[in-house]
């Protein structure tokens, strides 16, 4: 029923807005009188946008009679702007560019995006990306009214449809998503990137982001699902690429400060500072950001630096060089995690005062951007990795005191890791039709290096292991990976394109090194001590495929469909972490299966913006986490392995809407907007050879996740309100958690069971002046009680208490 009130709402409102209005249509050529595809029209007082077909023809319907202005954009041709007067039903504009001889400089001029409000749609050819037929989202950041001195991911991330959110800690200094049934451990299952090149720890072997750029510092957020896979990386969660400010973050300026002080509850105190500019042949943007506070739990205070520097220079009028940049630093207190009891006894203790967590990131990328022509270009990019992180603490069962006279347990990996993505995309016509081909290929060298054993028994942040060593392990991850792509648009008349895509990966990922396993009896003496030395090679080459179909129906609707292979190796890194409450099987197998998507999309006169879809994932060999019980000790742990074949259904709908531009005014300085958010999801295991896990939920998969809200703005005033449900999920693959009559079951580690629905709800409001705007909000604006992870390691073991309700407030200055 509410997928046909939907339907009905689209095209009721379709029909109402074409009375007494008029239709702009026109078409775009070269001055060789030669039709132009895929040029970005831009109609400024509508904020609307659109591109020209194969036939380099395009339209705006049901424009109210007025003047307008409208400007061309299309790479490698001088950008036109003109002022035209509708006052008749359809009114045709015939344009001409002229080649620019600076071409790459007008490929940096981009048109707006389609979409209402704070998500728009990547175009079909969006730089050297191809996203034509594909699930895809893109983030405005400069239109979120959120708290972004803490990354809050819940209000970003609003607009995307099916998102699992992690909520570690308060500040929002690592991001958690998930998705379709994918775990949001530090974003492993997305291919997390940073102006389109890698930030996570290490792509094969530890694909996990413990770096997340300040919210400040994004210009806007790009997701692809699942069908990034051809192109990005095979993870089964698709592209998440977080693209910085690279110029003044006001148009047309040559240079420009902005300052942002932010203070909050539990002392939190942000201050971020950012340098951008654009002049002659040159532009830049750099930021610097200090973070500190208490968090709203004991022995949870954290410092965050993070600053990162991009300069860029045209060497010709065709080629464009930039390098980055990047590092953040961060240590943070842990308070550890709660039993069940205790968090719903009271979920503001904390049972750790001695665990710790530190992270030193720093990345490295340089990118030389050529245009041969206006069809052709081509840009090689190379990057790099050195970072680290060390946590250190007690892992042990969390309904155990912390013996604060005992030694605590270390972890540390380095990573290092350089790599070089090369693209070559080609526009051509067929006929009377326009194609373009993608071409790339990526090598890529890491090496991870992960140590664990004995550190001091202080409650001080000492990250040395202590010189006698009783247990632990040290590994080193050597990989190697060479892959090779392409994706090819096919346009079949004015409505209808295809767009196949292959992959080939070659990938070696090694392990070398020793750990300790030791053996106790019931009255704690060691019957079992000894050390093990390990060398294993995993060498595996394969191609993955997919294919993406479009249909433009109208201006108002695209139908699309998309289906795509995936494929993810498994985290050697993890492999021999020693851990009371985590145990994995050391015959792992890679992870194979496919994403599946049709939907359909668009936006109604700048007024509803809409994408409905359906998905499938099937997850073969998914590795999953189950109950287990130590035979020496009779203590439960969670055991990592293969668990089954998962298949993953579900409705993921999107709609925003403007109820005062449709009901009241087209073009006041007003607006009230609303959007709704929802997923479905069933998600099951199936043909497992144990019944323990046949026709079991999937663990982290809500069967609803909902969002919804409303944005008041004008003129210099905005108040959003945002409510949020995620329906209750499971955190193993038994579903241990509850009896049999559905009453809930509590284990004594409180590593498994089930994480009960929940609801928040966020307000935030600001006031731009201009050089001058301030921003306040509440977050848990009820004070709601819940938690959204159960973690067996760090920042655990054991529940995660979501932040209580919190206040943020915020100056921000700009010359």
């Amino acid at each position: 029923m509410r997928f046909l009130t939907f339907i009905f709402f689209i095209f009721f409102f379709s029909i109402a807005f074409s009375q007494n209005k008029g239709r702009i249509a026109g078409s775009v050529k070269s001055t060789s009188n030669e039709a132009l595809p895929y040029c970005s029209i831009y109609l400024s007082e509508l904020n609307k946008s659109t591109q020209t077909n194969e036939k380099g023809e395009f339209s705006f319907e049901n424009v109210e009679y007025g003047n307008y202005t409208i400007s061309y954009f299309l790479l490698g041709y001088h950008k036109v702007q003109n002022k035209i007067e509708l006052n008749e039903s359809l009114k045709i504009i015939k344009v001409k560019l002229e080649v620019k001889s600076e071409q790459l400089k007008s490929f940096q001029l981009e048109g707006e995006k389609e979409g209402v409000g704070d998500v728009q749609r990547m175009r079909s050819i969006e730089g050297l990306t191809i996203s034509q037929g594909k699930k895809n989202e893109v983030i405005n950041l400069s239109e979120i009214n959120a708290n972004k001195a803490t990354n809050q991911g819940r209000q970003i991330y609003s607009r995307v449809p099916g998102l699992n959110i992690w909520e570690s800690d308060g500040a929002g200094i690592q991001l958690g998503i998930g998705g379709r049934g994918l775990n949001p451990s530090r974003t492993s299952n997305f291919n997390t990137r940073q102006n389109g090149y890698d930030i996570s720890a290490d792509a094969l072997g530890y694909p996990e982001s413990y770096y997340t750029p300040p919210t400040e510092a994004i210009k806007e957020i790009q997701l692809i699902r699942g069908a990034a896979s051809l192109q990005f990386g095979t993870q089964f969660g698709g592209l998440l690429n977080f693209v910085l400010h690279d110029e003044p973050t006001t148009s047309g300026k040559a240079f420009e400060v902005t300052a942002r002080q932010t203070i909050g509850s539990f002392d939190l105190n942000n201050t971020f500072l950012s340098v951008g500019f654009n002049s002659s042949n040159w532009k830049g943007y750099s930021y610097f950001q200090h973070k500190k506070g208490n968090d709203w739990r004991p022995n949870s205070n954290f410092e965050v630096f993070s600053g990162a520097v991009n300069v860029g220079k045209y060497l010709s009028e065709k080629t464009f060089v930039n390098i980055e940049l990047t590092k953040m630093y961060y240590l943070a207190r842990q308070p550890g995690g709660l039993t069940d009891k205790e968090f719903y006894t009271d979920p503001y203790q904390s049972k750790r005062g001695r665990n710790w967590f530190e992270v030193d990131w720093n990345l490295f990328a340089f990118n030389i951007t050529h245009e041969f022509s206006s069809k052709t270009k081509i840009k090689t990019q190379f990057f790099g990795l050195s970072a680290s992180r060390k946590a250190l603490g007690t892992l042990g069962n969390i309904s155990r005191p912390d013996r604060t006279y005992e030694n605590r347990n270390l972890i540390t990996g380095e990573f290092k890791n350089i790599g070089n993505e090369t693209r070559f995309l080609q526009l051509y016509d067929v006929g009377k039709n326009s194609w373009a081909i993608l071409l790339g290929a990526r090598i890529y060298k890491g090496y991870n290096r992960s140590r664990q054993g004995d550190a001091d028994s202080t409650d001080l942040p000492n990250f040395t292991f202590n010189e006698k060593q009783t247990q632990g392990s040290d590994y080193e991850f050597p990989s190697q990976n060479i892959a090779f792509f392409a994706e090819h648009i096919f346009r079949i008349g004015q409505k209808f394109s295809i767009t196949p895509g292959v992959r080939y990966e070659n990938i070696i990922t090694n392990a070398d090194g020793s750990y300790n396993d030791i053996v106790y009896d019931l009255a704690g003496n060691i019957v079992f001590d000894t050390t093990f030395f390990e060398e294993k090679t995993s060498k595996r080459s394969f191609v993955i495929g997919g294919i993406g179909l479009n249909f433009k129906a109208s201006n108002k609707l695209d139908i699309y469909t998309n289906f795509s292979q995936n494929y993810k190796s498994i985290n050697f890194s993890d492999m021999q972490i020693q851990n009371k409450n985590f145990k994995i099987d050391p015959n792992l197998r890679d992870e194979t299966g496919f994403n599946f998507d049709l939907g359909f999309r668009g936006v109604i006169q700048n007024k509803l913006n809409y994408d409905i879809s359906g998905f499938m994932l099937l997850y073969d060999n998914r590795i999953g986490e189950i109950d287990q019980v130590d035979e020496q000790t009779f203590i439960p742990y969670r055991y990592r392995t293969n668990v089954s074949k998962a298949l993953i259904r579900g409705v993921e709908s999107m709609v925003e809407v403007d109820l005062w531009k449709i009901f009241v005014s087209d073009s006041s300085d007003f607006s009230f907007r609303t959007f709704v958010n929802v997923a479905f999801t069933d998600a099951r295991y199936t043909e497992s050879q144990s019944s323990a896990f046949k026709d079991k939920n999937v663990e982290f998969v809500p069967a609803l996740n909902f969002k919804t809200g409303l944005n008041i703005s004008y003129k210099k005033f905005g108040l959003s309100y945002q409510y949020s449900f995620v329906d209750e999920q499971y955190s193993d693959a038994t579903n241990a958690g509850k009896d049999s009559e559905g009453y809930l079951v509590f284990v004594p580690n409180a590593i498994i069971g089930v994480i009960p629905s929940y609801h928040v709800m966020d307000l935030s409001g600001k006031y731009d002046l201009g050089q001058l705007k301030f921003e306040l909000g509440v977050n848990n604006l009820t004070n709601e009680v819940y938690f959204t992870r159960r973690a067996t390691g760090y920042p655990g073991p054991g529940i995660i208490p979501s932040a209580i309700r919190n206040f943020y407030f915020t100056i921000q200055f700009k010359i």
